[in-house]
């Protein structure tokens, strides 16, 4: 029952790292958007990231799972660590997607979601003694999930899209 419950916490912890960035746009709109890319493209023209992928984000992200983390039984700098490791797992789907020309925030199944829940969970296994079945449940729950939680926030003004 522990490690269901580890994975539970951990599930958690991805929700808080990413709903942190929607839920700072949606309270403070264009300010401190500054795109991590900067809106340079890359060597084939497109963009690396595009303008959804912020440092009030990535900001955002980390501080949210530090925040969170205690209450989750894990210390804040885990929490922040997790948080960041999301975030790159996010910005490492942009930039795939962006190669395979999905314009920035399109909706790519699989692509958008395994990368940020699956990068923190490998990242911190040792650290946090995660077994390979709770890293693999806690994936396939926020693929599932992500899509309904984004469509939710979309109703309640949070998204700009339902995906």
């Amino acid at each position: 029952m522990d490690v269901f419950w580890l994975g539970v916490r951990l599930l958690l912890l991805l929700t808080a790292a990413n709903g942190a960035p929607i839920l700072f746009k949606s309270m403070l709109g264009e300010y401190w958007c500054t795109p991590i890319d900067f809106g340079h493209p890359f060597f084939d023209g497109r963009p690396w990231l595009g303008p959804s992928k912020t440092w009030r984000g990535l900001a955002a992200a980390v501080t949210a799972a530090a925040v969170v983390a205690p209450v989750l039984g894990f210390p804040p700098d885990v929490g922040a660590l997790f948080g960041f490791l999301a975030m790159i797992g996010d910005v490492l789907s942009s930039f795939v997607k962006r190669r395979l020309d999905v314009a920035p925030s399109g909706q790519a199944f699989g692509i958008d979601q395994v990368p940020e829940s699956l990068l923190p969970l490998l990242v911190m296994q040792h650290a946090l003694a995660i077994p390979w079945p709770v890293i693999g449940g806690v994936t396939l729950a926020f693929l599932l999930m992500e899509t309904p939680v984004a469509w939710l926030f979309h109703r309640l003004g949070l998204r700009d899209r339902p995906y």
